[in-house]
């Protein structure tokens, strides 16, 4: 029976959650609170046939980077923007490492 890794299971509850933040913002609302759990990128267990490259790890800091801008009350750069930046960095990762996800990915972009 298939059991979901660590990072399988991050990568489905960090999609839950920016679907939230999504329908947030386009409702109006401004999200205030980085969710700590994104932190785990960096630490949680990949698939037994993945590995931690320097590539995911340049990725994952970039992510949790442009993550906080979401997050970012002072920023001058629309809302709008900065969460698609945090999501185009999940869709450039994932062309790199596991494009399964990529159409579902696609669908947080606020257009």
């Amino acid at each position: 029976m298939y059991e979901p890794s660590e990072m399988a299971i991050l990568m489905n509850q960090m999609y839950a959650h920016n679907l939230k933040i999504k329908n947030e913002i386009i409702a109006g609302k401004i999200p205030t609170e980085f969710p700590q759990d994104f932190l785990n990128i960096h630490t949680a267990e990949l698939s037994d046939f993945k590995s931690r490259s320097e590539r995911f790890q340049a990725f994952s800091t970039l992510f949790v980077t442009a993550e906080k801008d979401v997050f970012n009350t002072e920023s001058n750069i629309p809302i709008e923007d900065r969460f698609n930046n945090a999501v185009g960095l999940c869709i450039s990762c994932h062309q790199t490492e596991c494009t399964g996800p990529i159409p579902r990915i696609k669908k947080l972009l606020i257009k």
